[in-house]
């Protein structure tokens, strides 16, 4: 059984189809009227149309690096390549115009609409379309890749907002519809249920979504989950199908992580994210994975949790006492037996919040109060930066590091999601010392350079570094979006 996890949206060039489900048996009951539902949210689902114009892009062609010896018998070996293997040649292309739609919702009388960080990444224009007809340009706000949300505006006024309900509150087996703009056909309606929440599927770096079975398409992407009094309850963004198309399961962003992005987006420009600072795994899923892999696991009995495979160096959970092995079951007072359980919580919080953490170290109970903090290890508001384009996240090498490797400066890549850097084939745990020639001492100096080479006449970054093992690594990174 192959799965296949993608996102929601329509496009002219190639369909990106996105949170697809099962059909609603015939046989079932509907025990409430859903029709007051559908007419009530209706008006705050919009069709937005996305364009991304021609342009003129700056390409890295690798070369046979003895064909780049013969025609410059030093350039070839000595660094001019990534990473030292042969050389590269620069080629300008031409990109096609591209189109597309989505779906979004709108949650102010001001203008503002959430939408699916997909359905927008790269837009020169974006148009967006209510039920009546009424047409606006939009512009972005902000953006999180993390979470695929978006934030856009239009100018009017009095404008039908959607009523927002707690994600918290809703149950499995509960009724929802899902409105949006599938395979062109604009303002949808379609039922399920809720059939599980906290899902991961490891398409985001933060995910915890609602998974339903109303039956969504390509389209659908940014669009309404609601429940049965009209409130928004979710945003779709993602399917589980074998097919492609309404075969399969659909999966929304919950109000009560949206409510966080938003509000950051408006504040801050970029989200305040905060983390604990573990790498772990549900305790059953841990069991199921090690039988499938024929290994023998270990008797967690009725134990349920969270399994800490990985304590990040002066991370809040190093802070609370707790090693590789440990097993959360708690986090401010509230049960947790999945990842997904431990990232919703998080999403709702912010570097410098308080919280407490249960868990079992050697089957021995423990409840600390920790600090949370933000992905660069401190308490600190994240400034609004175009980094957000390179998909990783970086922290300054510590004491260790530098002494390990003899080094007095440098700046960790400690994650790695869709992005430029990914693009480059940059690796986690590579350590970036110089970006353009500049020295990179604090995440301020890369911000400080993207943000200048973003709005060059030729966005490239040239980044030079180490690996863990010392070996040294350089990359070029483009900036232009493809």
């Amino acid at each position: 059984m192959k799965k296949i996890v993608n996102t929601v949206m329509q496009t002219t060039l190639a369909v990106a189809f996105v949170l697809v489900s099962a059909a609603v048996p015939a046989s079932a009951q509907q025990p409430v009227d859903l029709t007051q539902a559908a007419e009530k949210a209706l008006p705050s689902v919009v069709h937005i149309k996305y364009v991304q114009n021609s342009k003129i892009q700056t390409v890295e062609i690798p070369t046979d690096p003895f064909e780049d010896f013969f025609s410059d018998p030093f350039g070839g070996f000595f660094g001019r390549g990534q990473q030292g293997q042969g050389g590269t040649r620069r080629r300008q292309v031409q990109t096609p115009k591209r189109t597309a739609t989505g779906s979004g919702v709108i949650i102010s009388k001001e203008g503002y609409i959430v939408t699916n960080n997909h359905v927008v990444d790269g837009a020169d224009e974006l148009t967006v379309t209510l039920t009546d007809n009424k047409e606006y340009s939009a512009r972005i706000i902000g953006a999180d890749k993390t979470t695929d949300l978006a934030l856009i505006k239009i100018d009017g006024r009095n404008l039908p907002a959607i009523e927002i309900a707690n994600s918290d509150d809703v149950k499995v087996g509960e009724w929802v519809l899902a409105i949006g703009n599938p395979l062109g056909l604009n303002n949808t309606v379609t039922a399920g249920i809720i059939s599980a929440k906290a899902r991961t599927l490891g398409a985001n770096s933060v995910e915890s979504f609602i998974q339903t079975d109303a039956a969504i398409n390509a389209g659908n992407s940014g669009g309404a989950l609601v429940n049965c009094q009209g409130q928004l309850v979710g945003i779709n963004a993602m399917l589980y199908s074998q097919t492609g198309s309404y075969s399969g399961y659909g999966f929304a962003i919950p109000t009560a992580m949206m409510n966080k992005v938003v509000d950051d987006l408006k504040k801050y420009g970029t989200v305040q994210r905060a983390i604990i600072g573990i790498s772990g795994i549900g305790v059953k899923d841990k069991v199921d994975r090690e039988k499938a892999e024929d290994k023998e696991p270990v008797d967690y009995g009725t134990m349920e949790g969270i399994y800490v495979a990985e304590v990040m160096e002066g991370s809040a959970a190093e802070e609370a006492g707790m090693e590789k092995g440990d097993v959360i079951t708690e986090v401010g007072g509230q049960k947790v037996t999945q990842m997904g359980d431990l990232q919703g919580f998080l999403a709702q919080k912010r570097p410098g919040d308080k919280v407490s953490i249960t868990y079992l170290h050697n089957k021995k109970k423990h409840t600390k109060t920790v600090t949370l903090k933000n992905e660069q290890g401190n308490t600190g508001v994240v400034k609004n930066a175009d980094m957000d384009v390179l998909g990783a996240d970086f922290r300054e090498i510590s004491k260790e590091q530098k002494e390990q490797l003899e080094i007095q400066y440098g700046l960790e890549v400690i994650k790695v999601n869709n992005g430029k850097l990914k693009d480059a084939g940059i690796p986690k745990g590579f350590i970036i010392r110089q970006v353009n020639d500049e020295a990179m001492k604090t995440i301020d100096d890369l911000q400080k350079i993207v943000k200048e080479v973003s709005t060059s006449k030729e966005p490239v970054l040239i980044v030079k570094g180490i690996y863990p093992t010392g070996r040294k690594g350089y990359f070029v990174v483009e900036l232009q979006n493809e």
